[in-house]
C-alpha cells in the first residue's frame, strides 16, 4: 500500500521508499547554495536533522526554516540540520540571504529527487517534497520520522528535538 498525505485537504500519494525508524538512512546527493554538491552518507558520528518542505517561498515552509535555524544555535555541535526541498539553489540562496538563515545546510533535490525517492517524500504529480522531519543518528540509523499528515501544517518540532536530545544522552 502506498503512503499518502493531504495537501490542502486533498489526498496525494507519496512516491519513493517510505522510510522507517530503525533502518539505515539511504545516502543521497543534492545541490546546495552556489551550486555546490551536497551529500549525505551517514555514519559520520553526527546526528542529522532533515527538515523537509515543499517550497521555501510559502508561509509554512518559511516558518519551518526559521524555527530550525533558530534552534540550531542551541544544539550540540554534533548535530547538523539540513533543509531539503525541490526549490532551485538560487531561490534557497535568495531566501537565506533575505531572512538570515545561516545555521543549516540548504539542499535542493530538484535535479534527481535523490532524497525524495530514497525517503518517500515526493508528492506524486507535483515534483515537490512533502513536509516532514527525519532524524538520523551518528551511525546512520533513522531514529525519528514524521510525514506531516497535512502538508500545509507545521511539523512537530518538539518531538523531533526530543528525539535528538535522547541521542545526545
Amino acid at each position: 500500500m502506498r503512503h499518502k498525505v493531504q495537501f490542502a485537504g486533498n489526498d496525494v500519494e507519496l512516491l519513493g521508499n517510505e522510510i522507517k525508524v530503525g533502518v539505515k538512512a539511504p545516502a543521497f546527493a543534492g545541490v546546495g547554495i552556489g551550486l555546490k554538491p551536497v551529500e549525505f552518507k551517514g555514519g559520520d558520528g553526527k546526528i542529522h536533522i532533515f527538515s523537509i518542505f515543499p517550497s521555501i517561498d510559502t508561509p509554512v515552509c518559511s516558518l519551518q526554516a526559521g524555527r530550525f535555524n533558530a534552534v540550531a544555535s542551541n544544539l550540540d555541535q554534533r548535530v547538523e540540520i539540513m533543509a531539503i526541498s525541490c526549490d532551485l539553489p538560487f531561490a534557497l540562496d535568495r531566501y537565506c540571504g533575505a531572512h538570515g538563515i545561516d545555521r543549516m545546510t540548504m539542499c535542493s533535490d530538484h535535479r534527481d529527487l535523490s532524497f525524495g525517492m530514497g525517503y518517500g517524500f515526493v508528492l506524486n504529480g507535483l515534483r515537490l517534497l512533502a513536509r516532514g522531519v527525519v532524524v538520523v543518528d551518528g551511525q546512520g540509523v533513522v531514529r525519528y520520522v514524521e510525514y506531516v499528515p497535512e502538508v500545509t501544517h507545521e511539523p512537530n518540532y518538539d518531538a523531533a528535538l526530543e528525539a535528538v536530545k535522547s541521542l545526545l544522552n
